[in-house]
This record gives structure tokens, C-alpha cells and sequence, in this order.
């Protein structure tokens, strides 16, 4: 497993449920297109399974 994880908000918020905007916004993404960096671990993991049609995720 790679230390860190490039995420990517990929699809829009507009439209989804208040739970999957507040997860996108607590990975820190506010912007279509923008990247994040985050350590790889469990909770972010959570996160990103709860919103993986919205984002892309890199390895590093």
C-alpha cells in the first residue's frame, strides 16, 4: 500500500445527498478537478469507498 493518495473530485456534488456532500468536503475537495493529498489509511479509505463515483484516486 502507497503512504499517500492523490483524490480527485472528478463529478459534480450538485444533486447528491447531503451525506456524500459533506464526506467530499471533508476530504478537503470544493472544486470540480481539484487534487488532495491525504495519508492512506482506514477513515480516508471510508471516505473515499462512501464517494468513489465521484472521485479518482491516485496512489504515491
Amino acid at each position: 500500500m502507497a503512504n499517500k493518495l492523490a483524490i480527485t473530485l472528478t463529478r459534480s456534488v450538485i444533486g447528491r445527498p447531503q451525506d456524500q456532500r459533506v464526506t467530499v468536503q471533508t476530504l478537503g475537495l470544493k472544486k470540480m478537478n481539484q487534487t488532495v493529498i491525504h495519508e492512506d489509511n482506514a477513515a480516508i479509505r471510508g471516505m473515499i469507498n462512501k464517494v468513489s463515483h465521484l472521485v479518482t484516486v491516485n496512489e504515491q
